[in-house]
Parts: C-alpha cells; structure tokens; sequence
C-alpha cells in the first residue's frame, strides 16, 4: 500500500469514526466550510464539475457555472458529512431524512413479485435513500460497489453499506450479474447507481445534446429477470430532509433485438436521469468525465455486453 493510499483509508476511516460524533450542526458547518475551501482551491474536481455543468446548463456563464460549482461542492460535502453519520442515525431520523414521491411505483412493483431494479444517478445522497428503503419500508437490497484501492478503503465501504441494510456485491469478478438476477427472480430489489460506464461494454446514450456512455445493466437485468426498471432522482431543497422522486418503470420494447431493446431502455434511463440532474444540478456529483468527447481512447475488452451489471461506490 502506498503512502497516498494509507493517507486516504485513514482520512475516511477518520471521517466514519469522528463526524458521526459530531452535533449535526457542527457537521453541517463543517461540510460547507470544506466544500468552500475546496472550490476556492479550483482543483481537476472543481473544474471538471464546472465542465460537466456546461452541458448541463448550455449557455451558462462562467460566473454562473463558478456559482453553480460551488454550490454542487456544498451538496457534494453534505452527501459526505451525511453518509458519516448515517450509522448513528436512529430509525426515526432515517424515516424522517428522506420525502420521496410516488414511491407506490416501487411498492406496487415489489408486492407483485416480479422484483424491482432501482436506478440512480449520482445526485444528492444515494446512501441515504438506500437507507430509507431498507428503514422505512423495511425491504433489503442488493447493491454493486466499485473496487477501490487501498482494499482496506473497499472494505469500509462495503462494511458502511452493510450496517445500512444492503448486501453488496463487488462490481469486478464477472459474478455480480447472476447473483442479481437471482435475487430479482425471486421478487427481490436491487439498486444501482448507473448514470456513468465502469467497463467498455456500456451503451452509448444522447445525454445533454451529446454522447455519453452508461451502463446496460439495469436494462438487461430487467429484460432477463421481468423485473421493473424504475429511475430514481434525488435532490436537496435547502432543508434538512433530502426530496426525491421515484419515476414510471421503463418497459422492455415489444420488439427488437436484445441489443435493441437495451439501447432503447438505456436511453429512456438517460432521459429519465436528466431531467432530475436539469431541475437540480448543484446536486449532481459528478466530479469525473462522462461524455466520450471528454475521454481518452481506451481498448475494448473482449465478452459480451451485460455480463456484469454496473454500480459505483461514491
């Protein structure tokens, strides 16, 4: 293990160990005071999120985009100081931390037993939906966490999730997209954070007038199993209570072939995601590059596409 990565697995083991200590005031305060000096430092992050919000907001001045990026590094600090608290948090203020609407999508989706894929973009705080879930509807799920290096940083996140309820799979090995469709068939939920490719075998989507590419997990996952595919989008309002919105299912096309019909879901995902990032884009977490335009030519890996559903860890 490197000196940076020992750094890194101690500054978050730090974090899970004191924040959650902290009066939520002085958490609150101390979020914001870190995304402040992070933005003023204007880093890769900063400015990529500043590039990213471009296509977000087209036309945005770069006062507006200075002022957007600002504001998407506070909400990206409060996801933070929120998600090292989250395992002190009583039930009550879990139930109490999130106001989703039209979640009878997803009750009605699992009373019927065809099992459920949720599927998120990265806004506002996915953990603490993720909590809300397996809280206040008292349903566990099954999740995919990127590797991470050091292991030992891999490890906390997984054992983080799990204290929250969820069963978490490792999102290399090839194994993860089985161990999903199993538990869908037999009426279960799974979540997924998929608004960004961990592999080469995504699909390419229209996202804010340009190409990007996402992952065909959630799509396949609901073609193969019959699961619902429901979007999910987040968001702050300036409360302590973080809003969200639980979308109508995508439905697998009558027609086509499964290629076909998987590019079709995946769009529909996209759009679906956008909307939610257009109305709030401070909240959108997305500190690394998404559109092929702002990426480096990297060689295709052999196998098939879908082999592996796709999922991310922060």
């Amino acid at each position: 293990m490197s000196a940076r990565e020992r750094l890194t697995d101690a500054l978050y083991g730090l974090g899970w160990s004191t924040v959650k200590k902290l009066p939520e005031p002085l958490a609150v305060r101390l979020g914001r005071t870190l995304a402040d000096l992070v933005w003023k430092r204007r880093g890769k992050g900063v400015l990529r999120l500043e590039g990213n919000y471009a296509r977000v907001v087209p036309g945005a001045s770069p006062e507006r985009l200075a002022e957007l990026s600002r504001a998407g590094m506070r909400s990206y600090l409060r996801y933070w100081m929120e998600s090292f608290r989250l395992p002190a948090w009583s039930a009550e203020r879990v139930r109490g931390g999130f106001a989703p609407d039209d979640v009878h999508h997803l009750t009605d989706g699992l009373a019927s037993g065809r099992g459920v894929v949720l599927a998120l973009p990265h806004l506002a705080n996915w953990d603490l939906a993720g909590a809300w879930v397996t809280t206040a509807l008292e349903t566990p799920f099954t999740t995919v966490a990127e590797r991470l290096k050091p292991e030992t940083l891999y490890d906390r996140f997984v054992a983080y999730r799990e204290g929250l309820g969820m069963e978490v799979l490792p999102h290399s090995g090839g194994s993860a997209f089985g161990t999903l469709a199993r538990r869908l068939r037999d009426g279960g939920l799974v979540c997924l954070v998929a608004d960004r490719d961990l592999s080469s075998s995504g699909v390419e989507v229209e996202f804010f007038g340009e190409t990007a590419r996402m992952p065909a997990g959630p799509a396949l996952l609901a073609q193969q199993t019959g699961a619902l595919l429901l979007p999910v989008t987040l968001w702050y309002d300036g409360s302590p209570v973080m809003r969200g919105r639980v979308h109508p299912p995508i439905e697998v096309p009558a027609t086509g072939t499964r290629p076909e019909k998987t590019s079709v879901m995946t769009q529909a995902l996209a759009d679906a995601f956008a909307s939610g990032i257009a109305d709030h884009p401070e909240d959108w977490h997305m500190l690394q590059r998404l559109w092929l335009a702002d990426l480096e030519p990297r060689p295709e890996r052999a196998g098939r596409a879908g082999q592996e559903a796709e999922g991310d860890a922060a």
